[in-house]
């Protein structure tokens, strides 16, 4: 079992993460795609393998939280998994095994009495379009041990269990749970991650109570130790994933309490 720690808004610089990382005794970062920093084009390749290895740490991927490959307008779609099929060149060039990403909802009506998503009212292209991603990421997957982990984050709609379960169908998806979101929801994704706990690689780890999540472990209503527990039982990788630097000592001053 893994430790990391999440890209913090407060660290500008891979260095200050590294060197964040290195002090709270923790064995990697997860690098997060929505900054600007951690755009490709922007990464400097030499300089994560020059700090990967002068630290004895590792690098797991957040891929942008926008991203949507089932977009029913096609160049949208596209460019998301260009997106996606870059950032797994990039992996292999870092020794990257873990790519995590969200799975959207895409856009929803709002009707007198409910909300549609376009992706139930068309679930058959939807599901179509799941099928044919992970098809193109089997196919530059294969031969290599990167995973790319689901991750949940308000509540999973039965449209995206039906996708989920089409896409791991195939040895190179797996799962990412988040626990704290799963808080926030009354932990309505819990079953649908436990019944296939089997594909579970990797967790993100925080505290939550009311409603608010990303809090330093000890402050809130997760049971933090059962989940410590079930990454340990499925020797998953863990971020620790607090916004701040103050949550982050925080929280790891509460895990060697216990």
């Amino acid at each position: 079992m893994y430790w990391g720690i999440p890209t913090l808004i407060e660290n500008n610089s891979i260095e200050e993460s590294v060197t964040l990382c290195k002090e709270l005794g923790f064995d990697f970062v997860e690098l997060n795609m929505n900054l600007p920093q951690y755009q490709l084009e922007n990464i400097d390749i030499e300089k994560l393998c020059k700090l990967k290895k002068e630290n004895n740490i590792f690098f797991t991927i957040h891929l942008d939280e926008n991203l949507n490959v089932s977009d029913f307008n096609k160049y949208i779609a596209d460019a998301y998994l260009k997106t996606v099929l870059e950032t797994i060149e990039f992996a292999k060039k870092l020794d990257i095994k873990f790519i995590n990403m969200h799975l959207s909802k895409g856009v929803y009506f709002t009707l007198p009495n409910k909300k549609v998503y376009l992706f139930e009212q068309y679930k058959e292209k939807y599901l179509k379009s799941m099928l044919n991603f992970r098809m193109v990421i089997e196919k530059v997957l294969k031969n290599t041990d990167i995973k790319i982990c689901i991750e949940n984050t308000n509540g999973y709609t039965d449209f995206q269990i039906e996708a989920i379960d089409i896409l791991l169908q195939s040895p190179v998806f797996s799962l990412t749970y988040d626990v704290g979101h799963s808080n926030c929801v009354d932990n309505i994704d819990e079953k649908v991650i436990l019944d296939r706990e089997i594909k579970l690689s990797h967790i993100h780890l925080h505290d939550a109570q009311n409603k608010k999540d990303h809090m330093p472990l000890g402050t809130g209503h997760v049971d933090i130790k059962k989940y410590i527990q079930l990454a340990e039982k499925n020797e998953c990788t863990v971020v620790l994933e607090t916004k701040t630097i103050d949550a982050l000592r925080k929280s790891v001053e509460w895990l060697n309490k216990i």
